[in-house]
């Protein structure tokens, strides 16, 4: 029997089970449609491309990264249904599927590998390649024996939040909605801004501005007025954004003009600097003693996201194996159809076997049995802590953390010392964490699936797809990026990956300056004594305080909208959604103009002003145009300028 359901929005608990009946999914079993077809896969690997080089970009500037699936999906609607008229919501489905995978590559990616760019490594494009793929692989192959319990069985009591909006937002574009000339406006807005203002594209406007405080000695304040942040702003809302900028005025109104005031008469050298504090302006203070603070507090933070989340990681650990040694009795048919257990183990082993035998992961037979252990925990950990709390906030921070930790400690005992204990460290965690990444998008792509209808042996395969793809897109784009703007530079921070590095060195070599980190860490601690979390402050902390004031205002604007959700629910719930479409084009545009610059710059070519055009209040009036337009595709949206339908039946 159909069940009606009513969606309430993005963050709704939609498509409850009934107790006693088995939920019906939009597309029923019986029903045949297009779904793996030639068009889903060719806009797949588009949008792989695309979203995976913008998380990329994104991560490395600012340490986060957002979801492709709903932008994803929007953009195949526009195409599919806009474009070649057909109705086909398990294309788009599969559309989106393929396009989050590899988005989820990416961060898992950027969070960890660029560490060996910052140690003054040159990893090549196939050892890049190599760690993509196997991690992402294990991620898809280790959460396909959980989905019977994670997705059917405990359908109902795990509400998988990013799964279940895309679903919402595929049903409403099938009953006749899309908002892809929302998404398609934001990504035009977005890269035609960044190649005008952009030092390596027209370079007309100043895409930074900043101002020293008059009277307080290293005390400055500035903005990159970059579309993209404010799109993360305003996906992210006000809080976070708050606490991020928090975190940056503690940095750079607070600990820099007091260094700057402690040193400014003296000469002595005080490490990591190596000249006198009194020769170091705030960019200089920050380079060399704030970034250390930030990633003892952003350390300290990822520990204690991953400490809050224990009662859930372990319940949510028993829960999963229980369910893999139940016999969830479902009848064989479309919907209930995965990978057979005998590929996915026979794909599995193989994969241990090349991370224990490739030369390009030099961890041998100890690396892969740690990759083994570490990524079947935390994968199943990461599968179903996403169905409670969203992949949003899922501490993969905490749990990489965790498995540097770990496999460093174990390394060294085991005799691994120097540069190669160092690689050998991170090559386990950066497969781990790609594993986690991976193994969360999977989860809640499935449960988009398992809402509208999917075929869930084929959304597998889509999975391994997106991985292959963004594996083999990955290390040109992170080379790329690197030649242009210099990964570790304060134009790419790479602030998680920075981390990272400096957890593995710490434990390896204990070299690090364990001052600046210990200050760091006791102040994200006195934040989580507040009874507040200290992961955002941290990483506010972290960066530049030029990226989170950008971000508290798109926070803002999300705010002035998040004030309309008691007038009118349904009006609400239409104009955020095209907010965040929009802020998402914002976001996609920005990043990926800025790959396309950085291979113009690889290729020394130049066709913009040698000097910015325009002064910097000329940036601060083009970045203002930018948030009227987020503003009006936000706030002052009309009200049927996306769906015509809010309460739908499924």
């Amino acid at each position: 029997m159909m069940v009606d359901k009513e969606i309430k929005g993005l963050d709704s608990n939609a498509y409850e089970a009934i107790p006693g009946e088995e939920y019906q999914p939009y597309i029923a079993a019986e029903k045949v449609m297009p779904e793996f077809t030639l068009t889903s896969i060719i806009l797949g690997i588009i949008m792989t491309v695309i979203f995976g080089a913008a998380n990329a970009y994104l991560g490395l500037k600012v340490g986060m990264t957002v979801t492709a699936s709903v932008p994803a999906a929007v953009v195949s609607m526009g195409v599919i249904r806009g474009i070649l008229k057909k109705n086909s919501i398990l294309e788009n489905n599969m559309v989106q599927t393929i396009s989050s995978a590899g988005e989820s590559v990416a961060a898992g990616v950027i969070f960890t590998i660029p560490a060996l760019i910052i140690w003054g490594m040159d990893p090549s494009i196939f050892k890049m390649f190599l760690m993509a793929l196997l991690g992402g692989m294990v991620g898809v192959l280790f959460m396909i024996p959980l989905r019977k319990h994670l997705i059917v069985g405990e359908h109902g009591k795990l509400p998988y939040p990013e799964g279940t909006a895309c679903a919402e937002v595929l049903v409403a574009g099938e009953k006749g909605g899309v908002g892809a000339k929302t998404v398609f406006a934001g990504l035009g807005a977005g890269a035609l801004y960044k190649i005008l203002a952009e030092a390596k594209g027209f370079n007309i406007w100043p895409t930074s501005v900043e101002w020293s405080i008059p009277g307080v000695k290293g005390a400055a304040v500035g903005m990159d007025v970059l579309p993209s942040l404010l799109g993360v702003g305003f996906i992210i809302g006000p809080k976070i954004s708050a606490l991020m900028l928090s975190g940056g005025i503690m940095g750079w109104l607070v600990l820099i003009p007091i260094i700057a005031l402690l040193g400014a008469n003296s000469g002595t050298v005080i490490f990591p600097a190596e000249v006198p504090i009194s020769q170091l302006g705030f960019w200089g203070i920050w380079d060399n003693y704030i970034r250390y603070i930030g990633a003892g507090a952003v350390a300290l933070g990822g520990v204690i996201s991953l400490i809050k989340a224990l009662p859930t990681i372990w319940s949510s650990f028993k829960a999963a194996l229980s369910g893999l040694a139940e016999d969830i009795n479902i009848e064989k048919k479309r919907t209930t159809e995965d990978l057979s257990i005998k590929s996915v183990l026979l794909i599995a082993v193989a994969i241990i076997i090349l991370i224990a035998i490739m030369p390009q992961i030099p961890v041998g037979i100890w690396g892969a049995i740690f990759v083994l252990l570490f990524g079947f925990f935390f994968v199943t950990v990461s599968s179903r802590i996403v169905g409670i709390v969203g992949s949003s906030s899922n501490p993969a921070s905490g749990m990489t953390i965790a498995t540097l930790l770990f496999t460093t400690a174990l390394f060294k005992a085991l005799g691994w010392s120097g540069e190669t204990g160092m690689v050998a460290a991170l090559s386990v965690g950066a497969i781990v964490c790609i594993a986690i990444a991976v193994a969360g998008d999977t989860s809640q792509d499935l449960k988009t699936g398992f809402l509208v209808g999917a075929t869930p042996k084929k959304q597998q395969i889509g999975e391994m797809l997106g991985v292959l793809i963004s594996a083999l897109a990955i290390g040109y784009v992170l080379l790329l990026l690197h030649g242009a703007y210099t990964i570790g530079s304060k134009e790419l921070a790479a602030p998680q990956a920075t981390l990272m590095s400096m957890v593995v060195e710490g434990v390896m070599k204990g070299t690090l300056p364990w001052s600046l980190i210990f200050v760091g860490a006791f102040t994200a601690l006195i934040v989580e004594l507040f009874g507040i979390g200290s992961l955002p402050f941290a990483v506010g902390l972290y960066l530049p305080i030029h990226l989170t004031t950008p971000i508290m205002v798109g926070g803002i604007i999300r705010g002035i909208l998040d004030r309309q959700k008691d007038k009118n629910k349904a009006a609400f719930a239409q104009k955020r959604e095209r907010g965040i479409l929009y802020a998402s084009g914002l976001i996609a545009g920005d990043a990926v103009m800025g790959v396309i610059l950085a291979i113009f710059a690889y290729a020394e070519i130049s066709f913009g002003f040698k000097t910015t055009a325009l002064g910097p209040i000329w940036g601060l009036i083009f970045f203002a145009i930018v948030v009227i337009t987020l503003i009006y595709n936000s706030i002052l949206s009309k009200n049927n300028s996306l769906e015509d339908n809010t309460n739908l039946s499924v």
